[in-house]
């Protein structure tokens, strides 16, 4: 049921708590190594976790195509690859495009409902938006 004029979204997975809270690390650090990146998170967690787990998570996030990995010697240094805005972006895409796939004119007229309950201002600023892509 997608419309055939709907531009292609790139697929960025939804991400689960710890990689979350992961990938809100690596966007306020920029780039980051394993040590750096569980240093920065141990400090603020309710039980520490391991080097291995956070090696294992940064991994699994580069694999994904969230984070870029560069290495300099034995030491892996990971980046997000999008900004904390672009990933948002291309998530809510993601979403809107599985919700109006999955249930058609459904979904839409819910959205549209939504929008026509919205204040003029907030209705405006979101159709400005969509003008700018």
């Amino acid at each position: 049921m997608s419309s055939p004029t709907a531009v292609p979204v790139p697929a960025v997975p939804a991400l689960h708590a710890l990689e979350a809270e992961t990938m809100n690390a690596l966007w306020d650090m920029g780039e980051a190594s394993v040590r750096e990146a569980m240093d920065a998170l141990n400090r603020t967690a309710v039980r520490p976790r391991a080097y291995t787990t956070y090696m294992t998570i940064l991994a699994r996030l580069s694999a994904k195509g969230l984070l870029a990995r560069r290495r300099e010697g034995k030491t892996d240094f990971y980046s997000p690859v999008h900004s904390r805005a672009e990933y948002a972006e291309l998530r809510a895409a993601a979403e809107v495009e599985a919700l109006v796939e999955a249930y058609g004119d459904v979904a839409l007229s819910h959205f549209a409902r939504h929008m026509a309950g919205l204040d003029p201002q907030r209705r405006d600023a979101l159709e400005q938006m969509t003008h700018a892509r």
